[in-house]
């Protein structure tokens, strides 16, 4: 059949099928936000992206300087994978915790070229508060300007946890099979890199979504990473 005229028999079916399902109610799309009529969106942000006391006092997000697509928000997500898991989209910069009824609590990130090294199943071994950060020996040859930052802490030559560290005020810890990915899902100081690529780190957050998140995950939770590649 010539690719005209099949393109011409597929319109015709799929209007037939919108005149015929009209009067149906319809399954929101994907992505769709899932929020009531009345919420002042701008309250809602102010709200999830206000300054948070915490073990070290995190500042307001100045959201205007974000893309509000990725800010934190309950979405249609239609997902094979049971409740509680933690799937991220890295191509798309969405992180997405699945919820009961084909919804998802979606979140957007930053994503660093480790992040897009690495897709698979993995589970969050372990969760810190305010971690300690201790960069590879690969990232200091990219960066020996790095080693003015690090001290001398418990577990090596690192960055002790605070607000100047750039795991920020959560990091969860992906491994697979036993073994640390040396992948992590964590804070930033730099919440307007979110929805970007960026030079370095694996899945970046927004310290108050980060926060949300690692409130929501116990260890031993599911974390699927899509294959992606880095735009060019």
């Amino acid at each position: 059949m010539p690719a005209l005229h099949r393109r011409t028999v597929l319109a015709l079916c799929v209007a037939s099928a919108a005149i015929a399902l009209g009067g149906c109610k319809r399954t929101p799309a994907t992505g769709t936000t899932l929020s009531s009529p009345s919420t002042n969106p701008t309250t809602m942000f102010a709200d999830r992206y206000g300054a948070v006391a915490d073990k070290f006092p995190i500042s307001a997000v100045d959201t205007s300087q974000i893309n509000p697509t990725y800010l934190r928000r309950e979405v249609v997500y239609q997902s094979p994978y049971p409740v509680g898991t933690v799937v991220i989209d890295p191509a798309a910069h969405f992180l997405y915790l699945i919820q009961p009824g084909g919804t998802a609590m979606r979140y957007g990130v930053g994503v660093g070229k480790e992040g897009f090294g690495w897709s698979g199943v993995a589970t969050i071994n372990s969760k810190q508060e305010w971690p300690d950060w201790y960069p590879p020996k690969e990232m200091i040859q990219r960066r020996p300007d790095i080693l003015a930052q690090l001290t001398k802490l418990q577990g090596g030559d690192g960055v002790p946890g605070g607000l100047s560290n750039p795991l920020g005020a959560r990091a969860m810890y992906l491994w697979q099979d036993g073994k640390d990915t040396l992948y992590r899902i964590h804070g930033t100081l730099e919440p307007e890199t979110i929805g970007t690529n960026v030079s370095s780190g694996c899945i970046r957050m927004i310290n108050q979504d980060a926060i949300d998140l690692y409130g929501r995950v116990g260890v031993g939770t599911k974390v699927v990473v899509l294959g992606s590649k880095p735009a060019s």
